[in-house]
């Protein structure tokens, strides 16, 4: 019974850790590096979140990496979208990866043993962001 007992203040305990990790990205939305800024639609308007950019053979990704993931359920229900990349806007189209480009994408753009334990081995989805039409250059912050 002592044994169970810690193993279940042991995992309240990880989880714990998972979720204040979990909230503490989704508050503080990091940016920078490989960043960008996507805007997913629904029927409450317009929605902004700071994702993971990832490239892999000339295309443009961006990952799933964590278990709150509202908006890529919004980009899959309504995948015209618009996302910010090094400062450019524009229209994409997000395209569900599965399959060979799934695995190919994962393959190059692994995370490490510490990412995957913070964020309690969430199940990774990507999309590929296509571009729609020309992008409109926003301007520089002042």
């Amino acid at each position: 019974m002592k044994a169970l007992k810690i193993l279940l203040i042991a995992a309240l305990g990880y989880a714990a850790i998972v979720v204040a990790f979990e909230s503490m990205i989704g508050y503080m939305q990091p940016s920078g590096g490989t960043t960008l800024a996507i805007t997913t639609f629904d029927a409450d308007g317009p929605h902004t979140r700071v994702v993971s950019g990832l490239r892999s053979s000339g295309q443009l990704y961006v990952a799933a990496n964590h278990w709150p993931r509202a908006w890529y359920r919004r980009a899959l229900a309504s995948p015209d979208i618009e996302a910010t990349v090094d400062g450019v806007k524009g229209s994409y189209r997000a395209v569900p990866v599965e399959g060979a480009e799934h695995e190919r994408v994962e393959s190059e753009n692994r995370h490490s043993i510490v990412f995957k334990l913070l964020t309690g081995f969430p199940p990774r989805y990507f999309v590929r962001l296509d571009p729609r039409e020309t992008s409109i250059a926003t301007p520089p912050a002042s």
